[in-house]
C-alpha cells in the first residue's frame, strides 16, 4: 500500500469517526475550541446534512452558541 493510499485510510477514519460524534458535541467542543483559539466574534458552519449552527463572541467574553439539528428515521 503506498504512502497515499494510507494517508487516504486516515482520513477516511478520521471522518467516520467524527461522523459517530453527535452534532451538538461536535459544536460545543471541536468547533467552540476553534472559535477561541482563533479568536473569532462570530462563525456559521453547516455540515451540508441540514445541521447548521452559529457562534458569537458575547459582550462579557463568553461564546453564544446556537444549533440545529436535523435527525433521518
Amino acid at each position: 500500500m503506498s504512502e497515499m493510499e494510507k494517508e487516504v485510510l486516515d482520513v477516511m477514519d478520521q471522518d467516520a469517526a467524527q461522523a459517530r460524534k453527535s452534532w451538538a458535541a461536535f459544536v460545543e467542543r471541536d468547533v467552540a475550541d476553534f472559535f477561541t483559539g482563533n479568536k473569532l466574534e462570530k462563525k456559521t458552519i453547516e455540515d451540508g446534512n441540514g445541521n447548521k449552527a452559529k457562534l458569537g463572541r458575547t459582550k462579557d467574553g463568553g461564546i453564544k452558541i446556537e444549533y440545529t439539528s436535523t435527525v433521518m428515521i
